[in-house]
């Protein structure tokens, strides 16, 4: 995410981080190359020059001049900066006073709104609600099957009525069918055009007069840059919308559109989409996001993926078995698993402070070896599992067979594991379980 962008401002410190005193000049020169970087990133051009203006206005004071550290000084402007850029604080979700709360999904086809509404319906059903897709897509082939599949895999009741009715009236239809079954939050999936075009707009404009929407979520390709918010500022100027939900924004090296969306349309950025998963979408945070542009991480997302994935009670119980050193091959798949839950293994990666993009992109994470691990672990017996130490010459090609890996797998497998409960005796001080990565899994 970003990574063409956190280099170059990397880059960019540099000739900061060299001097042990600034100059009024010093800074200027120093900014010139930020510019050069934002605007590679595909910013705005009018954000940039609003940005460099900021930046440098500030960095100019005494208060950075006159510093012991004057290029910490300039990163923590920069990143204050990137915060009010993109919004300062994390926006809040409307949430209508009396249920069902309507969420209109908007934007251009292809850019994942039914995906996405499923994400959005999936993340409420999580926190208690009771979501209900509603299908008004009557003009794209498959896209109420499509709903129907979004819906089925998150387990959320899709409402529709065919093609031959109109989407406004679906939209109507859908609302009265919430509140007769008890649905608290209504999320509406709207046909998109390959353009902005004045039908479009039109069926739109009729569908939130119609249902009145606390939300109106407009999706964008973040990897679009500029043509995203290109797009934004066209659908809020004709609908108001309260919000943007930018998608593939794991994909996107540069950045434009997440710091351009809120100074263009003053409508902030509520959810990134961040990978295929329906478990992969964030709510955005400025700070957080700040951060990872400048490299420095973003543990607060981390340990609550962490909190996610891990169970409090098993975390104990795992705490007990490695002081104990009675830790088993079960007791390591299950950990695996819990980990598996957070994500991908590179945005976990990229969320470590000072973990460098080029570092992730030189690690090769191979996610395969995690499932040939797995498929090793299910082909021993139970015995197997609890004293690895039974495990002969004989044993180790049946597991190889059973589990489709070779016998140096499972060498390779048996001997990290051997490894790593020698290392368990230094975490006897507790391993809670925001410490699930205190130990060096074998992928």
């Amino acid at each position: 995410m970003f990574q063409g962008l956190t280099e170059k401002l990397a880059n960019a410190f540099k000739k900061f981080r060299s001097k042990g005193k600034l100059t009024a000049a010093d800074v200027k020169e120093g900014m010139r190359e930020v510019k050069l970087a934002l605007l590679e990133a595909d910013v705005n051009f009018k954000v940039v020059k609003e940005f460099v203006n900021s930046v440098t206005e500030r960095a100019v004071g005494t208060e950075v001049l006159e510093s012991l550290l004057p290029a910490q000084q300039i990163v923590k402007i920069v990143n204050e900066e990137l915060v009010s850029l993109m919004g300062g604080e994390t926006p809040k979700i409307n949430i209508s006073p009396k249920p069902p709360t309507v969420i209109m999904m908007v934007g251009l086809q292809g850019a994942g709104k039914t995906t996405h509404a499923g994400k959005i319906a999936n993340m409420f059903k999580c926190k208690g609600k009771n979501p209900l897709l509603v299908a008004c897509d009557v003009y794209r082939p498959a896209a109420i099957d499509q709903l129907k599949i979004v819906g089925e895999s998150v387990g959320v009741p899709v409402f529709s009525m065919g093609t031959k009715i109109s989407p406004v009236e679906i939209a109507k239809a859908g609302v009265e069918h919430a509140k007769k079954n008890g649905h608290d939050m209504v999320l509406v999936d709207t046909a998109g055009r390959l353009h902005i075009d004045e039908e479009l707009m039109a069926e739109l404009v009729k569908i939130k007069e119609n249902v009145d929407p606390a939300e109106i979520l407009l999706v964008v390709d973040a990897m679009t840059g500029q043509d995203a918010v290109n797009v934004a500022k066209a659908f809020n100027d004709l609908l108001d919308i309260t919000g943007v939900v930018l998608t593939k924004i794991d994909g996107d090296t540069r950045g434009g559109a997440a710091l351009s969306v809120k100074y263009i349309t003053g409508k902030p950025i509520k959810f990134i989409g961040t990978g295929e998963k329906m478990d992969a979408l964030e709510l955005f945070h400025p700070d957080r996001m700040a951060s990872r542009i400048l490299g420095m991480g973003d543990i607060l997302s981390l340990i609550e993926k962490a909190e996610a994935a891990f169970d409090e009670k098993n975390a104990k119980e795992l705490e007990k078995k490695m002081r104990e050193q009675t830790f088993t091959l079960d007791d390591f798949l299950e950990q695996m698993r819990s980990l598996k839950k957070m994500g991908n293994l590179e945005q976990i990666l990229g969320m470590m402070p000072g973990v460098k993009q080029s570092q992730i992109k030189d690690a090769k994470i191979d996610e395969n070896q995690m499932t040939h691990i797995e498929a090793i672990i299910l082909s021993m017996t139970k015995a197997e599992r609890n004293k690895p130490d039974i495990i002969n010459g004989s044993r180790r090609k049946r597991i190889a067979d059973g589990s489709g890996t070779s016998v140096e797998e499972v060498n390779k497998l048996l001997k990290q594991f051997e490894q790593m409960k020698k290392m368990m005796k230094q975490f006897s001080g507790g391993m809670g379980k925001r410490r699930f990565g205190g130990f060096k899994l074998p992928f």
